[in-house]
């Protein structure tokens, strides 16, 4: 079953809740909401990565996420921290993270990987191109599919060389870094050659621009609502094709719709039992 992995953003600016939840009390009361309405996991940020913006001191992202995550942690909740920076993913461990999601699959600070090896954390690697302030300058791919997955691969094999094994590794294709509309939509339809025996997926489409333009020839004009629409229909689609988690905003939205694909399979199932009887 895939897993639901809600957002918690400690953050003043990021793209559809900054601010609303920069006070750690206002962050750990939404994480608790979001668990209550289905979330398996959350993921704590304390840094935006939308398109343009600026990076924050380690030590101010630190001062954002690391109350909220240790809260979160005590009250028995699988927690992942969202972070760039190797100092903030090992605190964040101490905290009592049990995943550092780093977006940049340990390209943005080359201490990361060798960083979390000694801890007993998970790392969801990212596929990226670099920072939000010019990933869409290379954004050029010959088969976008293929270069994610060869990218990919090769930070695993850091990952290994530094100790951290296959098994603690999760998959990110970085849908929405580094790419352009019709090469996300492309990499979605691609999971299955990312998603093998073993390997753990994470997709994030949660709220994204690429979404927004699949909407509407003015994306600025897609709101929150029908984004999250969009939203449960991709992560939908991600399940069946194996993907171990969604990172999403609307955790109760997309309960229901996987709840609904899967009761879809399951009554095909079932129909298929009763026809071979």
């Amino acid at each position: 079953m895939t897993l639901i992995m809600g957002i918690v953003n400690v953050t003043p600016d990021s793209f559809s809740d900054g601010g609303r939840y920069v006070d750690p009390d206002d962050a750990v009361a939404h994480g608790l909401l979001l668990r209550a309405q289905g979330a398996d996991v959350l993921d704590v940020g304390g840094e935006s990565t939308r398109p343009g913006a600026d990076r924050v001191d380690p030590r101010v992202e630190q001062e954002r996420v690391l109350p909220v995550v240790q809260a979160l942690a005590e009250a028995g909740i699988p927690v992942s921290i969202d972070t760039m920076n190797a100092s903030t993913a090992v605190l964040a461990v101490e905290a009592g993270a049990r995943i550092v999601n780093d977006v940049s699959g340990g390209l943005a600070d080359p201490d990361m990987l060798a960083a979390i090896a000694p801890t007993a954390a998970d790392v969801a690697i990212g596929h990226w191109r670099g920072h939000s302030t010019d990933m869409y300058a290379r954004a050029e791919y010959g088969d976008v599919v293929g270069e994610v997955i060869a990218e990919l691969r090769e930070r695993v094999e850091v990952a290994a060389s530094l100790g951290i094994a296959p098994s603690r590794v999760i998959l990110d294709p970085g849908v929405g870094f580094g790419k352009r509309g019709d090469q996300n939509w492309a990499v979605l339809r691609g999971l299955d050659r990312l998603v093998g025996p073993g390997s753990r997926v994470l997709v994030g489409t949660s709220r994204k621009r690429f979404l927004a333009e699949a909407l509407d020839d003015e994306p600025a004009e897609v709101d929150e609502a029908r984004r999250d629409v969009a939203t449960a229909v991709t992560s939908v689609l991600a399940a069946q094709a194996g993907a171990w988690a969604v990172r999403v905003h609307d955790v109760a939205g997309t309960r229901d719709a996987l709840t609904v694909a899967r009761s879809w399979e399951e009554g095909a199932a079932w129909v298929r039992s009763t026809r071979s009887r």
